[in-house]
């Protein structure tokens, strides 16, 4: 008399699973709407935070060293960055003691004054006046880039070599040591840095086997499916513009982002 039949169990059974499954079917969209959110937020800060990094370290690139390669689905992006950077003495000025950079000195002038504050220079470290990019006036082919003598904080600088092809027009100069790459290895989905070596002389580095043989991949993203590198050199008027595609894809979900890097060409 106190207890229940077995049809009363078979309905509260029944009406259970009809709530069950109408409130399923109610909360799964907005729950499954909340993943894919999470997914695509996450997406956009991995592929942000890249190209940040990329953005950061292009535009401290030596004027006229940043160039791109396509081999294959994989992009490069090979440049130096600065170390440091200054003016040299170009002229003798009230003092006797001054030292000027003379390019037409010969024997060729092997030392000059900084303008400002001193200059950190590291082992290893070697002077750039005026990187044009061309023939005879770039680091890639060693036509103006000499290997400095001294190293330390310094208001005086020594380097070794021949003299310099040309002048910087606001006599400019830089210190440089390694070259970097950004590579896009599509094989593989993922954005890599390598930095340290050698800067090259026979050409960009443009294969994944080539910069795995000079430096160790540093990840900056994974997930790639699609990369896409442009660049527009510098002219007169206007700085070099490089535009990067970036887009990631995790969990059914894609993010793709653009992002413009303005490059410094004022040699």
């Amino acid at each position: 008399m106190r207890g229940f039949t077995l049809v009363e169990l078979i309905v509260v059974i029944s009406i259970t699973a009809v709530l069950a499954v109408g409130v399923a079917l109610f909360i799964r969209n907005p729950i499954q709407s909340f993943i894919d959110s999470e997914n695509r937020a996450n997406l956009t800060d991995r592929a942000d935070t890249a190209l940040r990094r990329m953005a950061r370290d292009i535009t401290n690139a030596l004027p006229n060293s940043v160039r791109v390669a396509t081999n294959g689905s994989d992009q490069f992006v090979e440049f130096v960055p600065v170390n440091a950077a200054g003016r040299y003495r170009s002229a003798v000025g009230t003092s006797a003691a001054d030292d000027p950079l003379d390019f037409t000195a010969s024997p060729p002038d092997h030392s000059f004054d900084v303008l400002g504050p001193k200059v950190s220079v590291a082992a290893g470290d070697m002077l750039v006046i005026n990187n044009l990019g061309l023939t005879g006036a770039t680091i890639y082919d060693g036509s103006n880039i000499r290997p400095l003598s001294v190293t330390g904080s310094l208001s005086n600088l020594t380097f070794t070599g021949s003299a310099f092809p040309f002048a910087s027009p606001s006599s400019r100069f830089q210190t440089v040591s390694n070259a970097v790459s950004f590579a896009c290895d599509m094989t593989n989905k993922l954005l890599l840095r390598y930095s340290g070596y050698a800067i090259p002389t026979t050409g960009q580095t443009s294969s994944i086997g080539a910069l795995n043989s000079l430096a160790t991949a540093r990840q900056l993203a994974m997930n790639v499916s699609g990369c896409k590198i442009s660049y527009t050199p510098g002219a007169l008027e206007r700085n070099g513009l490089m535009t990067i595609y970036l887009t990631l894809t995790q969990n059914g979900e894609t993010v793709s982002l653009m992002h413009q890097i303005n490059v410094a060409n004022t040699p």
